[in-house]
């Protein structure tokens, strides 16, 4: 019995996504799902957009969990996945105007505006303790 290309990869991405999933993210796995979520979320809401790459799993992920250490931290946490889900992730990135299509990236989004977006050039050139660094910060500034 062969496994098909799609199970394949479904079965080798699972641990990319559980790695936000176990500690709190939704996933906004279709167009409606981020529409229904983050122009209409009141409060603060931390956006992942995973990926594959090196620097999503050796820097962006681990960042992000060291910075939800902090005291402060936002009320909601989602995550669209680059090249898996691409419809719900065109629609995501939608809300991160004027930034171009990234991933690795990182939003915190206030009431559904855009307050600060992370790169991916700010994810794949710094260590994950550096994104948590700035992550805390930017919690402490907009998620009182």
């Amino acid at each position: 019995m062969s496994m098909s290309f799609d199970q394949y990869m479904r079965d080798s991405i699972q641990p990319m996504r559980d790695d936000l999933t176990n500690i709190g993210f939704t996933e906004l796995r279709t167009p409606e799902e981020v529409k229904a979520a983050l122009p209409s979320t009141k409060g603060t809401s931390l956006v992942v957009v995973n990926s594959v790459c090196g620097c999503a799993a050796g820097q962006c992920r681990p960042g992000v969990a060291q910075a939800l250490q902090n005291e402060i931290k936002p009320d909601h946490l989602f995550t669209v996945f680059a090249g898996q889900e691409k419809e719900a992730t065109a629609k995501a990135r939608e809300y991160f105007a004027p930034y171009p299509p990234s991933s690795p990236s990182i939003a915190l989004m206030k009431d559904g505006e855009l307050v600060h977006f992370i790169e991916r050039h700010g994810v794949e050139n710094r260590s994950a303790a550096e994104i948590a660094e700035e992550l805390k910060e930017i919690f402490d500034r907009y998620c009182q």
